[in-house]
Order: C-alpha cells, then structure tokens, then sequence
C-alpha cells in the first residue's frame, strides 16, 4: 500500500464485516452505545484498516477481533464469480473489488476464495483487454458498454493503459506503413 495512493487510503476506509472476541471497555460507540462497553461475540463493522490492526493484535494470547468474510466474497458472490466472472458487476459491490479482497484475504485463511478470485480476475483481464483493443475504445453500447460500467477502478485503470497502448501501437504501425 502506497501512502499517497487515494485507491489505497479509499479501500482503507471501506467497511468489513468483524466480531469482537473480547469485551471492549469504553468503545461502546463503535456500536452505536456511547460511553458503554463493547460485550464478546458482538458483530461490527469496522474500517479495513482498524480492522486490520485490531485483528493481528491479542491479548493473553487471544485475539481482540476476528474477521468475518465480507458480503462481496460471500458464497453467493463467489458462485456468481465461478458462473460468469464477466457478468458480476463489481463496482457495485464494492469500488475496489480487488484491492480489497487482496487485503482481506491476506487476514483470512478461506478455502478457496483466493482461487475464485484470483480466476475471476484472470477472465476479467481478458475481456478488458478485447474490449481495449475495440476501435472505438470499447464504448460500445449493449453488452460491452454494462461490462464497463461494472469494473472496478483498478480494472478501469488496466482498461486505460491497455487501450492507450493499443492506440500507440496503431499510430506506430502507421508511421512504419507509411514510412516505406
């Protein structure tokens, strides 16, 4: 993470999903109960970056909080990814989809989730760099212009450079043409 990357310090303040292990005095207003305590087993959501912290963090050798799954790597997402990368409007679910889930995942020690999205991202990056290399710059409307409007903003920067160099490709191939 890059201490200047807005990408960064935005998927850092987005909210996961937590339990706290342990009771937590005087941080009642994390749940809504100025000036109470925070009981065990209670579930909160908490910035990625808190969350990060707090659950590295033990005491007595136990942790203060565990990190629960995110609605955007649960399995009705995860069984969406698998169908049809393509199709899942990531945007939706979360503005950095794939930044986030790299940082959640690095906490988390799920079956499988890192494959689903990792593959996922594998056919996404196809289907961007097809969509790139379009005349038009993929503006297309229909089916190419929703699959655009879902990607989430690091696939959007993966779209510009591809189609950028794309379009300095072209206008290289046409100096050698027309330098002959």
């Amino acid at each position: 993470m890059s201490y200047y990357s807005i990408s960064a310090i935005l998927t850092s303040a987005q909210k996961v999903p937590c339990t706290f292990d342990l009771p937590i005095p005087n941080l009642g207003f994390l749940d809504d109960n100025p000036g109470g305590d925070i009981p065990p087993h209670t579930p909160i959501s908490l910035p990625l970056y808190l969350a990060e912290l707090l659950a590295v963090q033990q005491l007595d050798s136990r942790p203060l909080l565990t990190l629960d799954l995110p609605a955007s790597l649960g399995p009705r997402v995860l069984n969406a990814l698998k169908a049809d990368a393509k199709s899942v409007d990531l945007r939706a679910l979360e503005v950095y989809f794939f930044e986030g889930a790299s940082r959640v995942l690095e906490l988390l020690e799920e079956e499988g989730v890192g494959d689903v999205v990792s593959e996922a991202f594998k056919k996404r990056a196809a289907e961007i760099a097809d969509h790139a290399r379009n005349a038009r710059g993929g503006t297309s409307s229909g089916e190419g212009g929703e699959f655009l409007r879902g990607l989430d903003e690091w696939e959007r920067g993966l779209f510009r450079a591809a189609h950028d160099s794309s379009k300095a490709v072209r206008m290289w191939m046409g100096e050698v043409k027309g330098g002959k």
